[in-house]
Formats: structure tokens, C-alpha cells, sequence
């Protein structure tokens, strides 16, 4: 069965989506949405440290966002707002990684597929290293859920539950760094935020607990890769935009549905209220 690329590639996408969407909705929740935008931009930088020292390109973009998202953390809070530091390490990772693949003399670099994606070239050897890596986000999700859930209310309530709100931010800063990095081949830096928000902004409407929004998350996410996928092999289209554009449809039918249901229920309360007198 891996032996047919699109094979690979739909389960390369999966196991993407199943770790990209629930951590998407601590992203929502927290409103860190530039935050992973900018983890990912970061990666660029990675990949060109990984050919400069000829080391593994998943190891050397893991390195890259983790210092930066663990740098971000540090100098928050101490005299730059969040949205700034974010900017200004965002886009000056992703120039100085594009300047330095410049200077790689001698080999030849397909920019395209680092910033867009190429999932129909995914190896066996990269759904082993996919596949380590969502088992290990998911595991720290599903490890350290309650704690995460108390420290995205409240610091001070998870400072009363005995809980650290800096070493949770820890832990999805690693989660995220891993999805980064795993999720490079599959939708590429420029696409992997929307990989993370778009599931998570859809599944919030229909969903009373994070639990079912991090379910239905995973849901929508695999449904938008397996149809982009599809799509994409039909109409001959770039894979991993295809997969995000699939996901904001899934997300402009959400929203329309919940407008409509919201203005149709607004009609009939007058109506209701008006036969009750």
C-alpha cells in the first residue's frame, strides 16, 4: 500500500490533520493564531540551517521553532507587546532563511514545496517521522488536556489548582514546534496556520465542550485533506492549497448555516412570543 504515492500522501495527511486541528482549537482559544503563523515562517530558517549542516531537514525546522517560539516566551512581558515581537521575529526568520538559502552554492532548492507544500512526494521514511511526531503531540494533548483547559481560562485559577500556566504554555509551544515541523512536506509554511485555525474555527459553533470541538476539529481537517487530495488529482492543482481552500469552504458553509439558523430562530421568537399573549 506505500508503495502508491497517493497513498502516502492521504496518510501523511491524515495523521497531520488528527494532531494539527485539536492543538488548532488551544490556538483558537488562546488567540495565538499569529503566534503559530509565525512558529511557521520561522521554519524556512530551519530548513536552510538542516542544508547548511547537512542534517535532517524535520530536525533542523523542530530546532528553529522551538528556539523562536521559546524566545517569544522569554521576552514577552517585558516592555514589547506580543503581536510585535511575533512580527518581527516572524518575517526576519523567514528573510534571513531565504537570504541563507541563497548562499547554499551547489544545490538546487524547490522553494515552492517548502512554502506550499508537497505532500505527493512524501517518502515511507517521512510517514515514519509524521507519524512520531503527531503520536508525540497527541500524547502531550491528551497528558496534559485538564491542565491545559484550566491555563487557557484562568492564570489565577491555575495557579489556585496548583497548575503552571508558563510550564502549559511550554507544552503547547513543543506541540506546536512538532506539528510545524511535521506538517512542512504536507501543506508547506505559508498554509500550516490555516491547517491549524480553519478546523478549529469551524468545529467552535456546533460544540458545547472542547472535547467534541476537538473531535469534530480532527474531523473536518481529515475530511478537507482526503477531498483537497481528491480535488487536487482531478483538476490538476496545487495539493496543499487545494486542502486549505477546501477547508475555508468547510468553514464559509459552517458559518453561513449558523448565521441562517441564528436569524431563522430570531424570526420565529417574536412569532412564538406573540401566540403565547
Amino acid at each position: 500500500m506505500l508503495d502508491d504515492f497517493m497513498w502516502r500522501a492521504m496518510i501523511a495527511g491524515v495523521l497531520v490533520a488528527m494532531a494539527a486541528a485539536p492543538l488548532g482549537c488551544f490556538v483558537v482559544w488562546r488567540r495565538m493564531a499569529y503566534f503559530g503563523d509565525a512558529t511557521a515562517h520561522a521554519a524556512i530558517l530551519g530548513v536552510a540551517l538542516a542544508l547548511l549542516l547537512d542534517v535532517s531537514i524535520f530536525l533542523g525546522v523542530l530546532t528553529v521553532a522551538l528556539v523562536m517560539a521559546s524566545c517569544v516566551s522569554m521576552l514577552s512581558g517585558r516592555g514589547y507587546a506580543m503581536d510585535t515581537l511575533l512580527g518581527v521575529m516572524a518575517h526576519s526568520a523567514l528573510a534571513i532563511g531565504l537570504v541563507a538559502v541563497s548562499f547554499l552554492a551547489g544545490v538546487r532548492i524547490d522553494l515552492s514545496a517548502y512554502l506550499f507544500g508537497d505532500i505527493l512526494a512524501v517518502g515511507k521514511t517521512d510517514i515514519w517521522i509524521i507519524g512520531g511526531g503527531v503520536a508525540l503531540v497527541l500524547t502531550l494533548l491528551f497528558w496534559r488536556w485538564s491542565s491545559l483547559l484550566t491555563a487557557t481560562l484562568s492564570d489565577e485559577l491555575a495557579y489556585a489548582s496548583g497548575i503552571q500556566p508558563r510550564r502549559e504554555q511550554l507544552v503547547l509551544t513543543l506541540a506546536l514546534a512538532v506539528v510545524v515541523a511535521v506538517a512542512l512536506k504536507v501543506v508547506g509554511v505559508l498554509l500550516i496556520a490555516a491547517l491549524l485555525i480553519i478546523p478549529a474555527a469551524t468545529a467552535r459553533p456546533f460544540c458545547r465542550t472542547p472535547e467534541s470541538m476537538a473531535l469534530l476539529a480532527a474531523g473536518i481537517a481529515m475530511l478537507a485533506v482526503t477531498s483537497g487530495l481528491r480535488a487536487a488529482y482531478m483538476m490538476d492543482t496545487p495539493t496543499g492549497p487545494t486542502i486549505v481552500t477546501l477547508a475555508a469552504v468547510l468553514f464559509t458553509l459552517a458559518t453561513v448555516a449558523t448565521q441562517g439558523w441564528r436569524l431563522l430562530r430570531q424570526r420565529l421568537q417574536p412569532a412564538s412570543c406573540h401566540s403565547d399573549k
